[in-house]
């Protein structure tokens, strides 16, 4: 097999992962990392791929500019272009996505050789990762690590408003891209049972059937309990200095400086236990610092509640909270913590899944843990602490001070842990389930066939226009556009990209004399037509039947009020067509939600302000344009297209060369106005088309101009 790995955002590279630096550069970070060099080690598994975003960013390691990076002999990571050269947050990520997917596909394309299985990590990675398996006709498996609908419901019961949520997190597109790749993904691995249905049963497209619990592994190699033979452990002074009485057990925590992980509450259960204080000290490592000033709100937030609650409980001597910790001292934090008979606790208000649980345990700590979330498999399956209520302060010091008070008990734990992590958790066996798994899902697709001619190109550009409102409209401007595409035709590839069905497509275009296209997608992209003859692509009829369910979306649509079927002439198998009132217009993410608890995957494409059609989630405008794309081997930023409804979105993100015309500058592409790619016309209909292709060179160098320059 060879496996690709889709992980967008945080930083990531092979080694001293920086995790903590922020809330992207966490334990998913890791989790990949690991993944791909279990899985690397198979001899059933030919190569991985772990592809994240490359980040030219002086304010960041030079590492994560290296667009390849090797992790072993079959794994490695490929770093893609996507966005400005600077660090962004995932948040920022969404208006880049297109990009990246369209940037990957190029790298694959030149590097000739395509995977076998995407997996997808995180919201982000699963819009893309929707996108890649549809395009190549690969399976998709996905691991949402975390999920936007149980955040929302935290952050609305913190007080936020739904408005200042999504302004915050972008969650609305988020959640729409965990419904869609849930909606598309062969499987979803969760690491827990609890995840599968306390948070992926938020969704309307929750199908435990297509799930499965692969918990992650730890890395034996790292963490381990300590012996007499060990050498001194370099992080002990940086604890020490802190402590008056630095051999009494440590209560160790490790997670980054954010208020879900509950540091505080912990900090206050031990600053009111006159018990806990004097028999153990406490150790916070909340990520790593230079200047707590210099650090974002929220951090700079959860440490200085820290420090004031240090000071508020006089626990001075009591309480150690190093500044820095790197990745490769982690495993040797945890081996002091267990030489001195510690424990590791994780008061997190919610836990998805609790890596660092793995980590102690295997290093010889019994664990205190949340009970919400992934720490009740762990401790479930290895016997091996206690779950508390996060919020329960007492609950939290009582059972830190069962475990350190008796001795017999402390043992039987630590015992288990060091055991059953080995039996249930290493990588090793991870992979091996892994496989299980996903061998299986290989047999149900079918990769996109390409053109036998692709290698030996004549034309090396296109351009795709809709029809009605961008090529026509205007007759002089409709026989310029035919003269300077017969002039340009031997290395221009012509392509027509509609709503109208074929035989009504061809019937306008013979009226206004344009003559037949090389390539005609009719339908909104659920239907393709290649030249001399305008033969149906049958491969991609069968590709975008997965999962299509025309007749229970009429069933659903029909108990919508302002919605009306518009004739049979309209209708396709793969195209149904409404209008609908816009008086009283129905509310999409209501139509969306009631055909996902339905189990129907499909697109939704409102355009013109009166017109809803739905489509098949494989096919739209844009999925037909990539599938033309990659099959005849014509890169994407060589490709122009116009257009200008909302169907007409998709296929203007990301790499092509794009126009709206003058006369549809209000629809429903406005919002699109700030996007490099994107050319607003000054003139109406093929003027503008034209006007485009000035703008851009197409029929010269073909590109976006030269900024200007700032002198």
């Amino acid at each position: 097999m060879n496996i690709l790995l889709l992980s967008i955002h945080g930083l990531i590279r092979g080694k001293e992962l920086e995790l903590g630096r922020d809330a992207d550069t966490g334990g998913q970070t890791l989790y990949v990392v690991d993944l791909a060099r279990a899985l690397a080690e198979r001899d059933d598994v030919d190569r991985v791929d772990l592809v994240t975003r490359r980040i030219p960013d002086p304010a960041v390691a030079a590492d994560y500019a290296a667009p390849v990076e090797p992790l072993s002999g079959k794994a490695r990571i490929l770093r893609i272009d996507a966005g400005p050269d600077e660090y962004l947050a995932k948040e920022q990520l969404w208006d880049h996505l297109d990009g990246f997917m369209d940037n990957l596909v190029a790298v694959l394309n030149a590097e000739g050789r395509m995977p076998d299985l995407v997996h997808s990590h995180y919201a982000d990675a699963g819009y893309v990762g929707v996108r890649l398996s549809n395009l190549l006709g690969v399976p998709l498996v996905h691991t949402g690590h975390s999920l936007g609908r149980d955040k929302r419901q935290r952050l609305l019961s913190a007080g936020l408003s739904d408005e200042a949520i999504d302004a915050t997190y972008n969650m609305n597109r988020r959640v729409d891209a965990e419904e869609e790749v849930l909606a598309g993904a062969d499987l979803v691995i969760a690491s827990t049972n609890n995840e599968i249905g306390a948070q992926y049963g938020l969704y309307d497209y929750y199908q435990p059937k297509r799930m499965a619990v692969i918990p992650p592994g730890t890395d034996l190699s790292r963490f381990y309990p300590p012996t007499p033979k060990d050498p001194p452990i370099a992080c002990a002074d940086q604890v020490r200095r802190f402590l008056q009485d630095p051999d009494k057990p440590l209560i160790l925590a490790l997670s980054r400086a954010d208020t879900r992980k509950n540091n505080q509450t912990l900090l206050e259960a031990y600053g009111e236990s006159k018990a806990l204080q004097k028999i153990a000290n406490l150790l916070i490592v909340a990520g790593n610092r230079d200047d707590i000033r210099d650090l974002d709100e929220g951090s700079q937030a959860v440490l200085t509640d820290l420090l004031i609650g240090i000071d508020a409980h006089d626990l001075y001597g009591h309480i150690a909270l190093p500044k820095h910790l790197q990745q490769d001292q982690v495993a040797e934090l945890y081996r002091l913590a267990a030489a001195s008979d510690g424990v590791f606790v994780n008061p997190a208000l919610t836990e998805p899944f609790g890596l660092t649980l793995l980590e102690a345990a295997a290093s010889g700590l019994p664990l205190v843990a949340t009970e919400n979330g992934g720490p009740v498999d762990i401790i479930g399956n290895c016997d091996n602490g206690i779950l508390v209520d996060p919020l329960d302060k007492a609950a939290i010091a009582d059972a830190l001070l069962q475990l350190l008070s008796d001795p017999e008990r402390y043992r039987r734990l630590r015992d288990n842990g060091i055991a059953k992590v080995r039996e249930h958790y290493s990588w090793q066996a991870h992979a091996e389930r892994y496989l299980e798994h996903t061998k299986p899902l290989l047999k149900h697709h079918a990769p996109i066939p390409l053109a036998p001619n692709r290698g030996i190109r004549y034309r090396d550009r296109a351009l795709f226009t809709d029809i009605d409102q961008s090529l026509v409209g205007d007759a002089e401007g409709v026989g310029q556009f035919v003269a300077r595409m017969e002039e340009n035709r031997k290395r221009t590839t012509f392509g027509i990209i509609t709503g109208r069905r074929f035989d009504s497509a061809l019937t306008e275009l013979k009226q206004h004399g344009i003559p037949s296209p090389d390539v005609l997608i009719a339908s909104l992209g659920t239907e393709i037509y290649h030249a001399p003859w305008l033969t149906l692509d049958t491969y991609w009829k069968e590709h975008i039947d997965y999962l299509w369910r025309p007749a229970t979306v009429h069933r659903v649509l029909s108990g919508f009020p302002g919605l009306e079927l518009q004739p049979k002439s309209e209708q396709t198998h793969f195209k149904l067509s409404y209008h609908y009132d816009p008086e009283q217009p129905p509310r999409l993410e209501e139509i969306t939600s009631q055909l996902r608890t339905q189990d129907v995957t499909a697109n939704l494409i409102r355009s013109f302000g009166k017109f809803l059609d739905i489509t098949p989630s494989r096919a739209s405008k844009g999925q037909a344009l990539r599938y033309i794309a990659q099959r005849w081997g014509i890169p994407l930023e060589r490709i122009l297209v116009a257009g200008g409804s909302g169907a007409d979105e998709d296929m203007m993100r990301g790499n092509t060369l794009a126009v709206v015309v003058a006369n549809r500058h209000g629809e429903e592409l406005s919002q699109l106005e700030d996007l490099e790619r994107i050319y607003f016309a000054d003139q109406p209909y093929a003027l503008g088309i034209l006007e485009a292709a000035e703008h851009y060179d197409f029929f010269g160098s073909c590109g976006l101009p030269a900024a200007p320059n700032p002198q």
